[in-house]
């Protein structure tokens, strides 16, 4: 099983370019054999509240073609964020775009402070995939503030537990405290992606990481690249690759 997580840039307001930058770093993933590839939250259209309701996406929206292509015909499992309107509310989601041409929505459960002024929460969309008989489960930043999301998680017997966050440099240290904590305790393999450089006027901290199924920490990117943190379980053991700027370390 070989997994991606993106480490990216969003440009603010921008779609066209966010998109584009999503679709070089899957031709990367696939280049290297990725069955699944994650982005950071929203990261279609970067982190945003108030100008949430004039990027939003639909299900059916036609900006997903070409991402929905890239699952279909190279076999890769694609989940990308954005602000979601689902009949008249707005959700801080994702799309799971599987190589069944089909997509799925998962909605943000547990909001930060603020954001319940431009967002609803809820439980209704919470899909989940599987890989080579492997569950897996899917949360969105505050998400994994909440120790009822991994538990809830561990109890659908989800063996990859995937975050898509987007954390500053303040707050990136309790994240992977939780998550190495989550890791360990569920016997979750966890993988996080997350911004790097700025969203929101605010800056990320990037540091996309993956803990085994024991809590230890496998691989990591640094603060400030964008690129892929490639992770593969080899005979029950996970090693971990970055590529950055079209060159691997």
């Amino acid at each position: 099983m070989i997994l991606a997580a993106a480490q990216t840039k969003p440009i603010r307001g921008n779609i066209e370019a966010n998109l584009s930058d999503h679709y070089n770093l899957i031709e990367f993933a696939v280049q290297n054999g990725a069955q699944l590839i994650v982005f950071p939250e929203m990261s279609i259209t970067g982190y945003e509240r108030e100008d949430a309701q004039k990027l939003v996406f639909k299900k059916e929206d036609s900006r997903l073609e070409h991402l929905k292509k890239l699952a279909v015909e190279n076999n890769i499992i694609i989940i990308a964020g954005a602000p979601i309107q689902i009949e008249s509310e707005l959700f801080i989601g994702q799309f799971i775009i599987t190589p069944d041409n089909s997509v799925s929505l998962y909605t943000k459960q547990f909001l930060h402070e603020g954001e319940d002024e431009f967002f609803q929460s809820t439980f209704d969309y919470n899909p989940m995939v599987e890989i080579e008989n492997q569950k897996i489960s899917f949360a969105i930043c505050a998400d994994i503030d909440n120790p009822l999301h991994p538990e809830n998680a561990s109890k659908k017997e989800t063996a990859i537990y995937i975050a898509s966050i987007f954390f500053s440099p303040n707050g990136i240290p309790n994240a992977y405290r939780d998550l190495q904590n989550y890791a360990q305790k569920y016997k979750m393999n966890v993988l996080m992606s997350n911004f790097s450089g700025e969203s929101w006027g605010s800056p990320s901290a990037g540091q996309s990481a993956f803990w085994n199924n024991k809590g230890e920490l496998i691989g990591q990117m640094n603060d400030s690249d964008s690129g892929l943190l490639l992770i593969q379980n080899q005979n029950n053991n996970w090693i971990s690759k970055i590529i950055k700027n079209n060159v691997t370390d």
